[in-house]
């Protein structure tokens, strides 16, 4: 626990030198908060190997998955924020990282499952398009923000450490373009590695799933075929993401913790 106390105390601490970025107006964030970022992300990945270690194999569980889903949303963050002012991502995504990994680690060691090399690539697929969709999803609130606060004129600190519009807009469709690549190579690896769904328990998982494939996918060819943008892009993102979180997550809640089934 001593790991994970500290991990947890250095994502947050992150965190506070990103606000304290924002409350001095500054127009960059600086790199100060990667100096607890880094560590915090090396011993939230260490914590993981560990678990695992001692388990067995790999755990990929409730509070598991969604523990490694906030470290690759803070090692995106750190990847992103460390090459412009998109740091302030680092504001919101560390202390969901923080909480994350808090749970996992008071409530979500199980048994290694029994995974071949085939269907732990398939799990690893979908926890990095998770990962890089969830992002997207920041990104597009921080996109309607940013709209908003412009039309109504009420310029708060927090634009100024904000990529101009359209950079900002241009790197939410990159972030969804990448992780609508992972999301297909998630779908296609179950589709050839998973044997039974119906035993499983996927039917519902991948429906949903598909159907966010579909919207992601919808919203890139209305970019590409007519300039979607803004609101419109923001909503597609976020109804998407809504099933992506339900297909997964929701899923292996009902499946894990309330009926107490392999999900």
């Amino acid at each position: 626990m001593t790991i994970v106390l500290i991990a947890v105390a250095l994502y947050l601490l992150a965190s506070l030198a990103l606000v304290m970025g924002v409350m001095r107006e500054q127009r960059r964030t600086g790199r100060t908060w990667l100096l607890p970022a880094l560590p915090a992300v090396a011993l939230h990945a260490g914590y993981h190997a560990m678990a695992w270690r001692a388990a067995g194999g790999t755990d990929l569980h409730f509070f598991s998955a969604l523990s490694l889903v906030g470290l690759g949303m803070a090692l995106l963050t750190l990847l992103v924020g460390a090459r412009g002012r998109m740091a302030t991502l680092g504001v919101v995504v560390f202390p969901i990282s923080a909480a994350a990994l808090g749970g996992y680690a008071g409530y979500g060691h199980h048994l290694a499952e029994g995974l071949d090399v085939r269907l732990q690539l398939h799990a690893w697929c979908a926890l990095l398009s998770y990962a890089t969709l969830a992002v997207a999803a920041l990104l597009a609130i921080m996109l309607w923000l940013q709209e908003r606060a412009l039309r109504r004129r009420d310029f708060h600190a927090w634009l100024r450490v904000l990529p101009p519009l359209t950079e900002l807009e241009t790197l939410l469709f990159r972030t969804i373009a990448v992780g609508f690549v992972l999301l297909t190579a998630t779908l296609l690896t179950g589709v050839l590695f998973v044997e039974d769904l119906f035993a499983q328990h996927l039917v519902h998982k991948t429906v949903l799933s598909v159907l966010s494939w579909l919207a992601f996918g919808a919203l890139l060819l209305g970019r590409w075929r007519y300039g979607w943008r803004g609101t419109v892009a923001v909503r597609w993102t976020l109804a998407a993401m809504a099933l992506l979180v339900l297909s997964f997550f929701g899923s292996k809640f009902v499946l894990e913790l309330v009926l107490h089934r392999a999900g």
